[in-house]
């Protein structure tokens, strides 16, 4: 089980990831920025907009997992020079939530 801080603004989605995440056995806190204490920060970079400054400091937070609408191409290469470990498309999110934090955070 990892623990997991979800920052997220969609209060929708970020309830269904939540939820599917708690399904997995993980114990799942919503994150109010990158100091949440956790083994792995799930960011929502399709909700919020995110400068590059900020995104260095989540990026910097630990391992970090960031999803973005497949459409913005743009938000995906400015997370992943930040540092983020992973970011996939929110479709992927949704289908691999557990196992793309299994291979972030092995038991």
């Amino acid at each position: 089980m990892a623990r997991i801080a979800l920052l997220s603004s969609d209060l929708l989605f970020g309830s269904k990831v939540q939820g599917g995440l708690q399904a997995a056995g993980h114990e799942v806190t919503i994150a109010r920025g990158a100091d949440a204490e956790a083994d792995l920060l799930v960011v929502d970079l399709v909700t919020s907009s995110y400068d590059d400054d900020e995104l260095t400091s989540l990026g910097s937070a630990g391992v970090v997992l960031g999803f973005y609408a497949h459409t913005d191409q743009e938000i995906r290469r400015r997370a992943e020079a930040a540092g983020f470990d992973l970011v996939v498309p929110r479709s992927r999110m949704m289908r691999e939530m557990a196992s793309l934090v299994d291979r972030l955070v092995p038991a």
